[in-house]
């Protein structure tokens, strides 16, 4: 052990860690979940600490010997191989202070190892003093959440692309085979079911695209305001040195706040992100329902696809399977939800200089960005890749349809084709069945309503659409 002193007196620390006393009193004082941020908000906020220590080296303000470790320290530590020093629960002290210091430690204590010095030797380095300079909790914290959303943002739009492309391919690929709409869940016009592949495609890119343009709004950051946006202890120009230190790091073009105070007082456009977040949780959620009643069955259900069958779906019913995949995405969808609504209200619970529940605010954004991350390339790998058509099912249930005579109203009126619906189903009957048996029209015309590219086409689909 080593004894390391702060402005509450001495603590013990393990010799052979990175993070120092301030770290140790919060491990001790919040033991609540268990878990630790992610590693996107660790790397972002390691950068940022070597974005300041630049800014300050550049300012004068920062001597370049402790500048120059300090630098090389984040360098390693953004690397990797650090993850086991951040040691702070995602429920902390308010605003993030207890992270903020975990990351100023560790990063002070591997320069001063860099320097041959011993751990705790904060003379020569100081958390505070000197990795911390010109930086406070309330801009630092932020400010790295915004990198981190950004960075990891930028996966979950790539992993989005390939499901969008995944339903563009398999809309091509059943886009020709005709099956019954349906409206509040009944009986409904034809379409194909290419088609509704398509538009759940079509969804998944229209919820990406609002994910980046509610990312864009995270290119304006914080940092410089210090504690209340003010630039309390900030030499000349540090917050554009920051800044162009950022945009070099990470090959962004990152602004500066309009209004410090503002980006101080608000998360608004954390919760933004997060409201798309939600939006694609919502019309991930509907599709994986749609896909869920679209396979029921197999015999007493809808059953026009089956799902790829991964494993057994019941303790007690022999040969049972799931659509297990499509389950987990709901679930996953209803959790993201759920934070969203956190999310909302700690956004909403702000007072005055600052929000102290911007931790929260991070971690339930970045983990509900993380489990879509690791769930949707496994959910396109191992159930919507392998969807199939049950083309059988398909064909009798739009033969079977009452909604067909839909297609005769423009010819006969909309109350006869009403009484040959109702016939039809007395009779048991088809639509094209009944129409052909009566003689309702030419058999030259009833031949083409009933064709089923006729049935099922789509007067808006672009051309390129059906590829």
């Amino acid at each position: 052990m080593r004894i390391e002193r702060d402005s509450l007196g001495e603590k013990e620390v393990p010799e052979d860690v990175y993070y120092g006393v301030q770290t140790k009193r919060a491990m001790e004082n919040f033991q609540v979940s268990g878990r630790k941020e992610s590693y996107y908000l660790i790397e972002a906020y390691v950068k940022l600490k070597k974005a300041c220590a630049l800014a300050n080296k550049k300012s004068g303000k920062l001597e370049e010997k402790k500048a120059s470790h300090i630098i090389s320290a984040c360098d390693k530590i953004a690397y990797g191989g650090f993850e086991d020093q951040f040691v702070v629960d995602i429920y902390q002290a308010g605003a993030g202070t207890s992270f903020n210091m975990n990351v100023n430690e560790v990063i002070a204590n591997v320069a001063l190892e860099d320097m041959d010095e011993s751990k705790g030797d904060y003379s020569k380095i100081h958390p505070n003093d000197d990795v911390n300079m010109s930086q406070s909790t309330n801009d630092t914290f932020p400010t790295a959440s915004h990198l981190a959303i950004i960075e990891a943002s930028e996966d979950l739009i790539e992993v989005l692309e390939s499901i969008s492309e995944t339903f563009d391919e398999k809309a091509e690929e059943f886009m020709d085979i005709g099956k019954a709409g349906r409206t509040h869940l009944m009986d409904a016009t034809p379409i194909s079911l290419g088609d509704e592949f398509l538009a759940y495609g079509s969804a998944i890119k229209r919820a990406s695209e609002n994910l980046v343009n509610a990312k864009k709004d995270l290119y304006e950051l914080p940092i410089g305001g210090t504690a209340t946006g003010s630039g309390t202890n900030t030499p000349a120009g540090f917050r554009r040195f920051v800044i162009e230190e950022l945009n070099g790091i990470f090959g962004r073009e990152f602004k500066p706040a309009k209004n410090s105070f503002e980006l101080l007082h608000s998360r608004s456009q954390m919760n933004r992100f997060s409201s798309s977040l939600r939006e694609l949780a919502v019309e991930l959620n509907r599709i994986s329902d749609d896909l869920r009643l679209l396979a029921s069955g197999p015999e007493t259900g809808i059953g026009e696809i089956n799902v790829p069958e991964i494993q057994p779906g019941s303790s007690i019913m022999p040969g049972k399977v799931n659509p297990v995949m499509l389950e987990c995405l709901n679930m996953i969808c209803l959790q993201i939800e759920g934070r969203a609504l956190t999310v909302d209200s700690a956004t909403r619970a702000g007072q005055l200089e600052m929000n102290v529940f911007v931790p929260l605010i991070s971690h339930n954004i970045l983990d509900s960005v993380q489990l879509l991350i690791n769930f949707l390339p496994n959910f396109r790998d191992k159930c919507l890749s392998g969807i199939e058509a049950d083309k059988q099912t398909c064909r009798e249930n739009l033969e079977k349809t009452p909604a067909l005579a839909t297609l005769l109203s423009p010819e006969i009126g909309y109350e006869k084709a009403a009484e040959l619906a109702r016939e039809a189903a007395e009779k048991d009957m088809t639509i094209p069945e009944l129409a052909r048996e009566k003689k309702i029209l030419p058999k030259e015309k009833l031949d083409e309503i009933f064709d089923i590219k006729n049935m099922v086409e789509n007067k808006y689909r672009k051309k390129d659409d059906h590829r």
